[in-house]
């Protein structure tokens, strides 16, 4: 019987990353999750369980000030969460990995990718934010948000998904050290984004920009009528299991 229980990695930069793993063959999966998520969601167990009825390497995390991990939301930015992605990816995993990332681990996927092509096998991104502390929270802040950012140090924000959400100067400044829609992407290995199109959180823009902002011989976009951005229904289960299995079969191949 498979081990999954919760267990931690003390990284060089001094956090502690709480993780699921799942032993198998590879190529393994790694499933970076979003915003204030952690990896008890459907999607990540989910993905989990497909992994062991494979017999594939799986890894599911918390990232800093997320879950069961150490440190607090408000403290954290992109550029740490990345940090922690990689940390685990070093740590925890062998050769090249399937990323599969969600909404804002869409854009940590793109930050992995970019930094360590070398550990990636493919990608796997539903709903990916990529940039999203300037272009969707920055562009929309008013003048009265954006002083309040500036003078208080933070900004609430509402939720649908339970309390609002609190965005900090350090967030919204650090993220522009990591933007990537700025700069060409190249990536040489099998790319697939999956989009709902009644995605009220990420607009099926995002992931148009993306297919054509990123360079590549096998990249595709898929969007689901009427899916929303939780992408978690039954169906869109399966079309991110189906997705993983093409980018496995195409970058064994490649």
């Amino acid at each position: 019987m498979t081990d999954t229980s919760i267990d931690t990695l003390d990284t060089a930069t001094g956090r502690r990353i709480a993780y699921r793993r799942t032993k198998g063959t590879g190529p393994g999966i790694v499933f970076l999750g979003g915003f204030r998520s952690d990896m008890e969601g459907t999607k990540a167990v989910h993905l989990e369980q497909a992994a062991q009825q494979q017999g594939r390497a799986f890894v599911r995390f918390d990232y800093s000030g997320h879950g069961a991990s150490s440190g607090t939301f408000e403290e954290g930015c992109i550029g740490d969460w990345a940090e922690d992605a990689m940390a685990v990816i070093s740590s925890l995993t062998q050769g090249p990995q399937i990323l599969v990332g969600s909404s804002m681990g869409g854009w940590i996927s793109l930050l992995v990718a970019r930094a360590m092509p070398e550990r990636v096998a493919g990608l796997v991104m539903i709903a990916a934010a990529p940039d999203f502390t300037e272009d969707s929270m920055w562009a929309s802040f008013d003048e009265a948000q954006r002083a309040q950012l500036m003078e208080d140090g933070r900004v609430l924000l509402p939720s649908d998904y339970g309390d609002p959400y609190p965005i900090t100067r350090h967030l919204i400044e650090e993220g522009r050290n990591n933007l990537v829609l700025r700069d060409p992407l190249h990536f040489p290995f099998p790319v697939r984004f999956l989009q709902g199109s009644a995605d009220k959180d990420v607009d099926k823009s995002v992931s148009i920009s993306l297919l054509e902002h990123v360079c590549g011989p096998d990249i595709r976009l898929c969007v689901v009528k009427d899916a929303d951005h939780r992408f978690s229904d039954p169906d869109c289960l399966t079309l991110i299991t189906d997705a993983i299995d093409e980018v496995t079969a195409r970058a064994s191949v490649n």
